[in-house]
This record gives structure tokens, C-alpha cells and sequence, in this order.
């Protein structure tokens, strides 16, 4: 039997079709590749986890802790403080651990930052004063802030320009599965901790310690990023040489120094008010989103145990939209470009914070609300590895990455000492949260100076 011809209708639907089944991740896809993803997406779902399981424990833990003296402005002022702290720690890590992974490789320093944060989460479970738990959190904070700018870098730099987008929004994500974990973590381990007489805030941090072991996976298996490699060997060559001449003064120069020469001075300064805006959003309002909750049900008398579930569906419900939110910013950013992206989800959390936080009063519509919100003011982070990695090239990258993403928490840190401040002089959880999320209007100025980088290839 003669073997039939293909038509032209038939080829055009197999195009589409494979064009729908290739949308997010690229063809041929390697090994390496695969091992890339799976290494800086588990990383960030364990970064995500560690970050947020103090939240969801920080009115028991601080209880504890202060004991006769924890009244509810007492918990918020001293929650603020480490809140604060950890973010201030973020920032130091992020810049740091940024800084070398342009010296010492991405793959190395993020299994390094995972180490860091698994372990000081777990031992934060020790503490016995408010203070020592500031300071394990900041300890903590440092290897979170350093997972992102060494993992974003390693995708960034090991997948085409044609898919660095939708593989970085996957990336993202992450960061919404990690709520989930916790979420997971806080439903599960807190009840079983009481019925075992151990106290639950403990054994919940103590949890956290076990990414430690994702560490030496990663140390193991994921090679270096080839872009890296060379500017690894040209970096080599010039110690070798001795070579100091302004031809090489690039690769002789401190890269933090660097991302502020004036070619990328006004880059890193919009980068850093763009994550400075995100990032107070996120600790200024979502991060109190479980606090948010226990106030609301105060009035029911339900139980701790009860609201401890009540606070863990909220967070799932917020997460839910996040994740949509990383994942559908890196379409949205390719179709409408950058600045037009980051403007959609500033307008959606200016908007929708204030509304939430300020009109609802039934947890019934705030678990329908939180969604909306998570997918805006949540989704948003996914623009932070696209962008920022298409500022710098390869020899800055993570350093460029690490500052704008991290630096602008040390400024953050102000958000839920606000937000803590506002809380006693409104008397409500509810009318400060609304107050600060006014902060997103500064992101929407910084866009007016912001490059667009929308079909550029990532810079060598």
C-alpha cells in the first residue's frame, strides 16, 4: 500500500499542536538542565518553607517566650522586630552570598545558602528568649536570601533566551509550594506535638532542618552554568597574567562596586525600588495574614488548635493564586513586556490589600479573596529573576540579582515594625495592614525610569 502524503492542513495542526506542548519548557531539553530546575525550584520551595513556618507559629512562639508580658501589642511589636530583623538578614545574605556566587561558582554557593538555612531554622527551635530566636532568624535569613541569588542565576544562565522566561516563572513558583509545605507542616505537626506534650512552635521550626540533606544532592549533581564557566577561566588567566589593564578592569574590579558604575547605576537603582515596593508589600501585609486570621476568629472563642487549621487554610488559599501568579508573569512579561507586567500586579495589590484587609469581616470571603490577592502581590516575585538577570552580564549577574532583590529588604525591614506600630495605635490588625499597602504605589513610580529588556538576549 503507497504510504500516504501529508497534507499542508495536517502539518500546520501538528506545528500547533507541538507549539502548545513545547509552551512552557523548551525541546530537547538535557539532563543537566533538568537536574538545573529541579535543584533551584526544590531550593526555593525549602527557602520558601523555612521563611514562612515562623510566621504561621509567631504568636505561639512569642507567647512562650514573653509569657505573662504577651498581650497582643506586645506580640506584634516584638514579632515586628524579628520580622525586621530576618528581613535585614535577607538582605546581608542575598548581597553576600550574590557576591560569591560571581567568584565561586552558582551551584556550590547555593548548596552552601541551603545548608545554611536548614540548619539555624532547625536550631531556632532552642531558643529560650525572644532575642536568641531574632538572632537564629537572622542566621536563617542569610542562607535564604543567598539560595535566590545563586539559584536564579544558575537558571538564567542554563536555559535559551527563547524559554529563560517561562522556566524562571516556574522557578518562582516554587516560593508558593513552600506556603503549602508549611501550611502542610503547621496543619499536621501541631496537634501531634500537643497531644505528644512538646511544645508545638519547636517541633515545627525543628522540621526545617531537613533541606540540609537537599544540600550535598545539589553539590553533587549540578554543574556549573557554561556562561559562568568562561568568565571563570578569564578571571583565572588575569590573576595568572598579572594583567591590570583597563581592558580587564571589569574582571579586576569588585563586582559590587561594579553593578554601581554609571552604565548600571540607574539599573540597580530601579531594580532595588522595584523589589523594595514588593518585598514591604509582602512582609507589611500578606506576612500577617495568619495574625489576620486569629484576629477575626477571636470573637468566635474557638480554640488555638482550631485556628492553628483556620490560619493553614488562608495560607493555602493565598497560594493558590500565588502560584498562577509566578507562573503566568513570565507569558504576560513576553507578550506585554516587563514594565507592562510589573504594572498589572502593582495595580492588582494596591487595589485588592486594602480592600481585604480593611472590608472583610467573614473568613468565608476572605478564603475567596486571598487567591486574588496571592496571584498579584505574590506572583509579582516572578519578575525579579526574569528582569534583573537581563541588567547585568554574566561576571555581575548574581551580584546585580542578589542586591536589587535582597537590598531592598534591609529597607522592607521597616514593614512590619510599621505594620507592628500602626497595629497599637489603630487598636486592628486590619486598618494597619490597609494602611501600608499604599507602599506599592512607589514600584509604580520606579517603572517611569525602568528598561525594558522584552526580546533582548541575556547579556554575555
Amino acid at each position: 500500500m503507497p504510504k500516504r502524503e501529508i497534507t499542508e492542513r495536517e502539518v500546520s495542526e501538528r506545528d500547533v499542536t507541538e507549539r502548545k506542548i513545547n509552551f512552557w519548557l523548551p525541546e530537547n531539553i538535557t539532563r543537566q538542565q533538568w537536574l538545573v530546575l529541579l535543584a533551584a525550584w526544590i531550593g526555593w520551595v525549602f527557602d520558601s518553607m523555612d521563611s514562612t513556618i515562623y510566621a504561621m507559629v509567631l504568636p505561639s512562639s512569642l507567647k512562650d517566650l514573653l509569657a505573662t508580658a504577651a498581650n497582643k501589642a506586645d506580640i506584634a511589636s516584638h514579632g515586628g522586630i524579628i520580622l525586621a530583623i530576618f528581613l535585614v538578614g535577607w538582605a546581608i545574605g542575598g548581597t553576600l552570598f550574590g557576591t560569591l556566587a560571581d567568584y565561586f561558582g552558582r551551584s556550590r554557593t547555593l548548596a552552601i545558602s541551603i545548608l545554611f538555612y536548614a540548619v539555624f531554622t532547625g536550631v531556632a527551635a532552642l531558643s529560650q528568649s525572644w532575642e536568641q530566636l531574632a538572632f537564629f532568624r537572622f542566621l536563617t535569613a542569610l542562607g535564604i536570601g543567598g539560595e535566590w541569588s545563586a539559584g536564579s542565576a544558575l537558571v538564567a544562565e542554563s536555559f535559551s533566551d527563547k524559554y529563560r522566561t517561562k522556566v524562571l516563572s516556574l522557578m518562582q513558583s516554587a516560593w508558593g509550594v513552600g506556603f503549602f509545605f508549611a501550611a502542610i507542616v503547621n496543619l499536621f505537626v501541631v496537634p501531634l506535638a500537643s497531644a505528644h506534650q512538646f511544645t508545638p512552635w519547636r517541633a515545627v521550626l525543628i522540621i526545617g532542618i531537613f533541606p540540609a540533606v537537599f544540600a550535598a544532592f545539589i553539590r553533587e549533581k549540578v554543574q556549573e552554568p557554561e556562561k559562568w564557566l568562561v568568565v571563570k577561566k578569564k578571571r583565572e588567566t588575569l590573576k595568572n597574567s598579572g594583567n591590570t589593564a583597563a581592558v580587564s578592569k571589569n574582571l579586576a574590579v569588585l563586582t559590587l562596586k561594579q553593578i554601581f558604575w554609571p552604565e548600571l547605576r540607574r539599573d540597580t537603582i530601579v531594580g532595588t525600588l522595584l523589589s523594595f515596593s514588593a518585598t514591604f508589600g509582602l512582609w507589611a501585609v500578606t506576612n500577617w495574614t495568619p495574625t489576620f486570621v486569629e484576629e477575626l476568629l477571636h470573637v468566635h472563642h474557638l480554640s488555638e488548635a482550631v485556628i492553628s487549621n483556620y490560619k493553614s487554610y488562608a495560607i493555602m488559599a493565598l497560594n493558590t493564586g500565588a502560584i498562577l501568579g509566578y507562573v503566568f508573569f513570565g507569558p504576560i512579561a513576553d507578550r506585554l513586556g516587563r514594565k507592562k507586567a510589573f504594572l498589572i500586579f502593582f495595580l492588582g495589590s494596591v487595589l485588592l490589600a486594602p480592600y481585604i484587609f480593611y472590608n472583610v469581616t467573614n473568613f468565608t470571603m476572605l478564603i475567596l479573596l486571598l487567591p486574588v490577592l496571592g496571584f498579584f502581590n505574590n506572583g509579582i516575585f516572578s519578575g525579579f529573576p526574569i528582569y534583573l538577570a537581563e541588567l547585568y552580564p554574566t561576571r555581575l549577574r548574581a551580584t546585580g540579582q542578589g542586591f536589587c532583590f535582597n537590598f531592598g529588604r534591609i529597607l522592607a525591614a521597616t514593614g512590619p515594625l510599621l505594620t507592628g506600630f500602626l497595629v497599637n495605635s489603630f487598636g486592628s490588625y486590619a486598618k494597619a495592614v490597609a494602611a501600608v499597602s499604599s507602599i506599592y504605589i512607589v514600584g509604580i513610580i520606579a517603572l517611569l525610569w525602568a528598561k525594558e529588556t522584552k526580546g533582548k538576549p541575556l547579556p554575555d
